[in-house]
């Protein structure tokens, strides 16, 4: 911090107290210069929602990827080991030579499965059954922490199931009712294959949070879902959460050692290699589209030094015979361009915090004042809109906005710099 202040002072005192007093004074506003006071609002409003959207908007993608890479992580292991053409029958042996691996967190055993889900008034849906133990279901603290209703306790004895809050809307069900789910893959008659069906109890109902897992992911006891997709004592998959995802490439190597056998393997950026690209690809849109605003803004400070230099060519002449240097003028005619850029740039990240810090609100006052939903769980995943400032790239965004607002005051503070007094004060 102090080498901040010791920066800032060396700065300011390039410049002298007349530079100051007269860049100031060039800035207020006077009714002989109506018309570059207004070039001067705009382009102080210009930076201003320039900088405003830019952080809300950055704040909202950076939001949007934390809250969806933490639930998606939260209910689907970092990494996925399937055994080629097989299934793990001894997986219990297993699972403790992985969790001793340095880096694992927990593994835990999964059966899943398509399935159609039925309320007791006749609708369905298409889930995604997932048979976990009950220990292994209270390690996911995205599910536990989450439970809306009911309880998980003695998961693995009540024969019942958890559902998401979007499911159980969906299907007009509570704890305690009961749900139907059929399996395509049922007994083998001679008359073919019958599909497979049976109904369980809601013992929980949970919400993640993200209305895609909250309206599809039906959990089950292990034992039950190995019946239910007759696969007794088996598992399909052994998902591992590690201490760290972004490590995924050093303890791989060494999960694979441990188990010693050829296996498939996905980690969680594999799976949603496509998603998170395209979160990546829309963020760095959005900043270059909304950079247009301030760039703009700056032009604008062009147009208005420029206009200002027109207006104060007797005053500039008149300082210069008065013995004041040309880069004099020169930084009296940045100072005064910069000032622009500075105040539109502290008010644009000022005014773009509170509307991060208070999105939610916002959100609910234009979807009550306009009628419409314009944050639909549906469309967006999510059940509410996120927001998260990254320090970083809000320091960037008033780097860049202060920079062009600089580089946008020199043309027109040379020009003012090379103006001829003589000439000045003759036409």
């Amino acid at each position: 911090m102090n080498k901040i202040g010791i920066f800032a002072s060396r700065w300011l005192g390039l410049f002298s107290v007349f530079e100051w007093m007269i860049a100031f004074r060039y800035m207020i506003p006077n009714k002989k210069q109506i018309f570059t006071s207004v070039i001067t609002i705009i382009s102080f409003i210009g930076i201003l929602i320039g900088v405003w959207a830019l952080v809300v908007v950055m704040s909202i993608m950076n939001g949007f990827r934390t809250e969806l890479l933490n639930r998606i992580l939260g209910v689907n292991g970092h990494l996925v080991m399937q055994v080629v053409d097989s299934t793990f029958n001894d997986y219990e042996a297993l699972i403790p030579r992985l969790d001793n691996v340095p880096g694992v967190k927990f593994t835990l055993p999964v059966i899943e499965g398509q399935a159609l889900a039925q309320g007791d008034m006749g609708m369905g849906t298409g889930v995604l059954v997932r048979g976990l133990r009950e220990q292994d279901l209270q390690k996911m603290t995205m599910v536990r922490s989450n439970v809306k209703q009911g309880t998980l306790k003695g998961f693995d004895k009540s024969d019942g199931v958890a559902i998401g809050t979007g499911m159980a809307a969906r299907l007009g069900l509570t704890v305690g009712a009961e749900i139907r789910i059929v399996s395509p893959d049922g007994d083998v008659t001679p008359f073919g294959v019958n599909p497979r069906a049976k109904a369980y109890e809601v013992v929980a109902i949970y919400e993640i949070g993200m209305y895609d897992y909250d309206s599809s992911i039906i959990f089950m006891p292990l034992k039950e879902a190995q019946f239910f997709f007759n696969q007794e004592d088996k598992v399909q998959s052994l998902e591992i959460f590690l201490d760290n995802p972004d490590e995924v490439d050093s303890v791989w190597p060494h999960l694979e050692e441990a188990l010693g056998r050829q296996v498939y393997t996905v980690d969680w950026r594999q799976r949603n290699r496509s998603f998170f690209s395209a979160l990546q690809v829309e963020r760095n849109v959005m900043f270059i589209i909304l950079s247009l605003i301030v760039l703009i803004a700056a032009l604008n400070i062009i147009s208005g030094l420029v206009i200002l230099v027109k207006d104060k060519g007797h005053d500039i002449a008149i300082l210069r015979t008065m013995g004041a240097q040309r880069s004099s003028i020169m930084r009296i005619f940045i100072m005064a361009g910069v000032t622009i850029g500075v105040s539109g740039t502290f008010f644009g990240v000022l005014f773009g915090i509170l509307t991060c810090l208070n999105i939610e609100r916002i959100q609910s006052l234009i979807s009550w004042i306009s009628g419409v939903d314009i944050f639909n769980r549906e469309l967006y995943f999510l059940s509410q809109l996120p927001s998260r400032i990254d320090v970083s790239q809000t320091i960037m965004v008033i780097m860049m906005a202060l920079l062009l607002s600089f580089l946008a005051t020199l043309f027109p503070a040379w020009r003012a710099s090379r103006l001829d007094p003589v000439q000045a004060l003759r036409y």
